[in-house]
């Protein structure tokens, strides 16, 4: 069964007054517990079509759906309480404490004392910044992965079907930002809210989302599929360009050892190499084969759920697996089901464009 559609566009386009076209004949759709990633080069539209989605930009002409609903036909302040949304910055109230930034929506909306004090706690847990050190804190008090985190409990306080996320972790060093992607992986698990994540960074994309969606300059979509798709079989120059060199290393961290890659377990030497399990990443696996002394005579055993040999794995077989990857991603379509054992803005061209955009940047997810 198909998954629902939670957000849709059709022929959406955003042109300013002076003649300037940001986005043109944008159409996609966003199914119901995914994470589709928006990338592409600076001037593309990545952060204009977000901001139409929650009316922060109103489109110069097209449709913009929610759960079926055209957004400009709805109240916009009263959409923004229905959607959250977090940008790179932040955008913390300095005044008020983390508990009170978080209660933001819930108090617009009316929630009593208790019901939103529970609320901020489960948050703050969500999060892994537990309420009884955290929830006094002023945004100063805290690191800038720490208020980070806490923008996305902000956005998450009345548990809103959608998640608008633009460059969310860019203003961190990149070892944080490794660190608040995996977070952001748990707590979407968790939540299954559906997302819109707009990154400049293919690896990003290509970590996070379930789908990308690859935009050009002028707002022109170029393709959507999954990673594995868009990586291995980029629908035009355009795309190419922006991947750039390394697809088959960003391919190796996506796709997963199966039994098909494997050799009989009878031809591994003895004392036998550590192991990998089967459905690790072949970058894992690829690791593994490298590490191989001579003697092991470039054979790692594999092990399945049990912890017993199920097969033996060589530079060949990882070869394989990533022509299987490239073979399955062909159509879109999903590669097979292994288990799985480790959990794992842009400037607008024109100052007419800037302005317009301008006004998104310090709001709280209203």
């Amino acid at each position: 069964m198909a998954a629902r559609t939670v957000i849709e566009l059709d022929t959406v386009r955003k042109a300013y007054g002076n003649g300037t076209v940001a986005v043109e004949g944008l159409s996609f759709s966003v199914r119901e517990h995914e994470v589709l990633a928006l990338v592409g080069p600076s001037g593309c539209g990545k952060s204009t079509t977000l901001r139409m989605v929650n009316r922060l930009v109103e489109p110069t002409s097209g449709r913009i759906l929610l759960d079926g609903e055209d957004v400009t036909t709805t109240d916009p302040v009263a959409l923004r309480r229905r959607i959250g949304y977090v940008i790179q910055n932040v955008g913390l109230f300095p005044h008020r404490t983390v508990e009170a930034n978080i209660a933001t929506v819930p108090a617009l909306l009316g929630w009593d004392r208790k019901r939103t004090r529970a609320r901020v706690t489960e948050l703050l847990d969500l999060v892994g910044l537990p309420a009884a050190t955290y929830a006094k804190r002023y945004p100063h008090e805290l690191s800038g992965g720490e208020r980070q985190r806490i923008g996305v409990a902000r956005a998450l306080a009345t548990d809103p079907p959608v998640l608008l996320m633009d460059e969310p972790f860019g203003a961190v060093d990149p070892e944080f930002r490794r660190r608040l992607q995996t977070e952001f992986m748990r707590i979407q698990r968790e939540t299954g809210t559906t997302v819109i994540l707009v990154t400049h960074d293919i690896d990003e994309a290509a970590r996070l989302g379930d789908r990308i969606a690859v935009l050009s300059r002028g707002g022109v979509l170029e393709q959507v599929a999954s990673p594995l798709a868009v990586l291995a079989h980029p629908a035009s120059g355009r795309v190419r360009d922006f991947i750039g060199d390394g697809s088959a290393s960003r391919m190796l961290a996506l796709a997963r050892l199966q039994t098909a890659d494997l050799e009989s377990a009878d031809r591994i030497v003895q004392p036998a190499p550590a192991p990998v399990r089967l459905g690790a990443r072949l970058t894992d696996a690829f690791e593994a084969v490298a590490a191989l002394p001579g003697s092991a005579m470039g054979r790692v055993p594999v092990v399945g759920e049990s912890g017993d040999v199920v097969g033996s794995l060589t530079a060949d077989g990882i070869l394989g697996a990533l022509r299987r990857a490239a073979d399955a991603a062909v159509s879109d379509a999903p590669v097979p089901d292994a288990p799985v054992v480790d959990a794992v803005a842009d400037a607008e061209p024109t100052a007419a464009a800037d302005a317009a955009d301008d006004t998104s940047g310090h709001q709280p997810a209203l």
